[in-house]
């Protein structure tokens, strides 16, 4: 019997949507913006009133709660993080909800021009019937990870409300700065304190995330030769031209975002800072195996040796940060999170969907330090922009799910 959990998703992603919280690549502080503690401070509020236990905001900026239970035997965590994406504006988010979709092109008030159709979105041509929720045109919604905090939320109050403790213990971590890769503090999974865990920040229903992108990033600093522009002839080396060598030289047809799909790994140019003194070029590169990624950034390496050969009276330096690794790597010898998981599915009548993120969660970086974290579907679509929507529906299922794994997890003979 299906649980009606589609009103309180709606209005608690409404709610946690409003709150502007985007982290901020370019601070040092952490978390990176203050305004993720507006997110913070509301939850922590929240599961003080459902009466979890031992609800602390850690000083990495990390929400973490209990929920006691009568089963001995290993906890189990459930995390979502609450900063939304940089990429877009993500201030004076205001959120709407369609009542049952009827399949026509969805129109935002605030840009008329935009239009989010099933017949460019399929999926969406799947949700007749649905609520559907969207923000209003100028700013992404936030259904990534609001929706998973919601989802979350939504499980621990009918927990709670049923007075059901018939589990083992139960760990809630709401993260900060996950969109910048920084979600995951050394201390977390000490703090977190569980066996294994699943995040709540994937797509379509059935999706059930075993594998990410082991991700870099790369930073260039190209330092030229700078004169007053009347006396540049033979003295002047402008960064910016060597900057724009660079872009030019990269594998542009077959490795970059633009041009690649499924397991296909890709070098991106994100960011270009400066001025024809002194240039900053920010890359990200991903590929599912490591000798990919090893790959690419020798192409990058080898990039910035030729281009400085051409002009050795500049400086180019790059420098290489590890990000996260493919958390398949260690999934595949534990794989006990993905088995219940699947069962609990099954036990949805949900199809399981395993496929690989063309990105990377929390749970990347958890279960490269010894946490086992699949990551499970919440409904989100388009995410990181303006026709980012989601079904209040296929959340009500991911709710369902959440409560299932917590079931069969009890069930387990620890």
């Amino acid at each position: 019997m299906s649980l009606d959990f589609k009103n309180e998703l709606a209005e608690r992603l409404i709610r946690y949507a409003s709150i502007d919280s985007q982290s901020d690549e370019e601070s040092a502080t952490v978390p990176s913006s203050k305004i993720q503690y507006d997110m913070l401070y509301l939850l922590e509020k929240e599961l003080k009133e459902l009466n979890l236990i031992d609800v602390k905001i850690t000083d990495y900026g990390t929400l973490i709660a209990t929920i006691p239970g009568k089963i001995k035997g290993a906890a189990i965590g459930f995390l979502a993080h609450v900063d939304t994406a940089p990429q877009f504006n993500a201030s004076n988010v205001k959120p709407r909800i369609i009542k049952n979709y009827d399949g026509s092109d969805i129109k935002f008030p605030d840009d008329e021009n935009l239009i989010l159709s099933p017949k460019e979105f399929s999926y969406l041509s799947e949700k007749i019937g649905h609520d559907i929720i969207t923000a209003s045109g100028k700013t992404l919604l936030g259904a990534d990870d609001k929706a998973g905090i919601a989802i979350i939320m939504t499980a621990v109050n009918f927990l709670i409300s049923k007075q059901n403790e018939n589990h083992s213990e139960i760990r809630i971590a709401f993260t900060t700065d996950e969109e910048i890769g920084r979600g995951v503090h050394k201390n977390l999974p000490d703090d977190l304190n569980v066996k294994f865990a699943y995040t709540f920040d994937g797509g379509k229903v059935g999706e059930i995330d075993n594998e990410t992108f082991s991700a870099d990033s790369a930073e260039v600093l190209i330092k030229g030769v700078s004169i007053h522009p009347g006396d540049a002839k033979n003295e002047m080396v402008n960064a910016i031209h060597l900057a724009s060598e660079i872009i030019n030289n990269l594998p542009l047809k077959t490795m970059t975002p633009e041009v690649t799909e499924k397991r296909e790994g890709f070098i991106h140019a994100t960011d270009m800072i400066g001025n024809s003194s002194e240039m900053i070029i920010k890359f990200i590169l991903r590929d599912f195996e490591l000798k990919g990624l090893d790959e690419k950034k020798e192409i990058l390496e080898e990039l910035c040796k030729k281009i400085q050969v051409t002009e050795p009276r500049a400086k180019i330096n790059i420098f290489f940060k590890r990000q996260y690794r493919n958390m398949r790597y260690w999934l595949d010898e534990n794989r006990m999170p993905l088995e219940i998981a699947e069962k609990a599915l099954h036990n949805k009548c949900i199809q399981p969907i395993k496929k690989p993120i063309r990105g990377g969660t929390d749970g990347s970086l958890l279960t490269e330090k010894g946490v086992p974290t699949p990551n499970i579907f919440t409904g989100m679509q388009n995410v990181h922009g303006p026709l980012e929507w989601v079904s209040t529906s296929d959340m009500a299922l991911a709710t369902e799910v959440m409560l299932e794994i917590i079931k069969l997890n009890s069930n387990l003979k620890n």
